[in-house]
């Protein structure tokens, strides 16, 4: 009689690492370069296709994939110090950089879960359009829609998760119902803007940092590794219907939704401003001394630095966004956004 073997422990690490690298290999078929090049040549059906395919094979669960029991160790950071900028304070230990880690990894967190609540809902929109037309690109957006409301439980998950281990005291400003239904008033133009702003910066923060640092709590950068798996074919979409509704605009058309789109910078950046004050005032409370009134000062301004990089500069200033960005407008509405980003971020 034979026995079956048990899997061992690294068995089971082996398979898992396995299929992280074959999911990170069907990201791959969407985001690299020579996968780009095809999906220029291609039309939009075959680029929906593309996204599908790899949306079927990146498909993971928060609980099977992501979680796996674990919690999230606090003594090790959450964000690297690439977007933190907490290295711009020297007086602090590295106690306290840590910690300023967890305050910022954790509104990193409940903002995205924000965000994606008015994602969800756009995308939801742009697929009712495409219900007796494109099945293709109806399947692509579903798809997209639900990968999004799965992503705002996996965030309220992680808020759940950090909040009984951090002391009380911390506050998300915003409702992410209202921040919606202010976004979803302006035009969809403005708002696919918007969404493919995100969408690049997400996969900036993961590929450039986060992935790089292993100084982070293992289950917090795979909480983003398993994020950036789908947000790469999410941003593809973002691109075919973010052009597919400049094509349908007039130019007074259009240069009303390049207003509306710099109304949704300004209203991302007072949401961040909010917020980074909040997490000042929280994080300050959590250090077991007390600051200067220059220190203090120092601090709210490095915090307010790092989300508007973070949620701002990052996205607007990322190639694919310009590229994207310059082929719809003319040089005078180029313009006009370019100065709104460098007032927001440098003042």
């Amino acid at each position: 009689m034979r026995l079956c073997r048990l899997p061992l422990d690294n068995d089971v690490t082996l398979r898992k690492r396995q299929r992280v690298k074959r999911m990170s290999a069907a990201a791959a078929m969407v985001v690299s370069p020579a996968a780009e090049k095809l999906f220029q040549e291609n039309s939009d059906r075959a680029r929906y296709a593309r996204c599908i395919k790899a949306s079927k094979r990146v498909r993971w669960d928060i609980d099977a994939d992501v979680f796996r029991g674990r919690t999230f160790d606090f003594r090790r950071k959450f964000l690297p110090d690439g977007l933190t900028r907490v290295n711009d304070l020297a007086f602090l230990t590295a106690a306290e950089k840590r910690s300023m880690s967890h305050v910022q990894g954790r509104s990193y967190a409940c903002l995205f879960g924000l965000l994606e609540r008015f994602i969800a809902a756009k995308t939801l929109e742009l697929a009712s359009k495409h219900g007796l037309g494109d099945q293709v690109a109806l399947e692509g957006l579903v798809r997209f829609s639900d990968e999004e409301l799965k992503h705002q439980e996996l965030f309220r998950r992680i808020e759940h998760a950090i909040s009984a281990r951090m002391p009380g005291g911390y506050a998300l400003i915003a409702d992410a119902t209202e921040v919606a239904r202010v976004v979803l008033s302006k035009s969809t133009w403005a708002v696919l803007a918007l969404t493919c702003h995100i969408e690049l910066f997400t996969q900036v923060h993961y590929r450039e940092s986060m992935e790089r640092d292993e100084e982070l709590s293992d289950l917090y950068r795979d909480v983003f590794r398993f994020h950036w798996l789908e947000e790469c074919q999410h941003a593809v979409m973002d691109e075919i219907e973010w052009a597919r509704e400049d094509r349908s605009l007039s130019a007074s058309e259009r240069d009303i939704a390049v207003d509306d789109f710099i109304a949704l910078l300004r209203t991302l950046d007072e949401l961040i401003r909010t917020q980074s004050s909040a997490d000042s005032g929280y994080f300050m409370r959590l250090c077991e001394r007390s600051f200067s009134p220059a220190e203090q000062q120092q601090i709210r301004e490095v915090m307010l630095r790092a989300y508007r990089w973070q949620y701002i500069a990052s996205g607007a200033q990322h190639p694919q966004f310009v590229k994207m960005l310059s082929g719809m407008t003319t040089r005078v509405q180029m313009q006009r956004v370019q100065a709104e980003v460098a007032a927001l971020i440098g003042s």
